[in-house]
């Protein structure tokens, strides 16, 4: 290992907490300063609050119905509005034509060019 590359190392190392606890510990810098420490944390103390966890699941299952309502709605319109067996459109030079059916087909009819003369 090189020499001289690591920080110095204090075995004794003070904590000091803003709550007032302090403590010992090993570290490489000799004081340090926290917000929050094992004697002041709600988790430590038992103060936590405790989420409102009930109820979950129903609200869970709740926006699960909404969502395939929803889509149900959508997939009858849908329906309704692919009863039309042939839709055409012309763009540009091509005429595109659409054929509904479980698997949509499209074919593509390019019109003959001028013949130079």
């Amino acid at each position: 290992m090189k020499k001289d590359i690591h920080p110095e190392y204090y075995a004794n190392a003070t904590v000091r907490c803003a709550c007032g606890n302090t403590f010992e510990i090993g570290s490489t810098q000799a004081i340090l300063e926290v917000e929050v420490c094992s004697a002041c944390h709600p988790f430590y103390t038992g103060q936590d609050k405790l989420l409102d966890r009930v109820g979950r699941v129903q609200k869970f299952r709740e926006r699960l119905a909404q969502k395939r309502t929803g889509a149900k709605k959508v997939l009858a319109s849908t329906k309704a509005a692919s009863s039309k067996k042939t839709q055409s459109v012309q763009k540009g030079s091509a005429r595109i034509t659409t054929k509904k059916s479980s698997l949509a087909k499209t074919t593509v009819k390019k019109k003959a060019a001028p013949k130079k003369s």
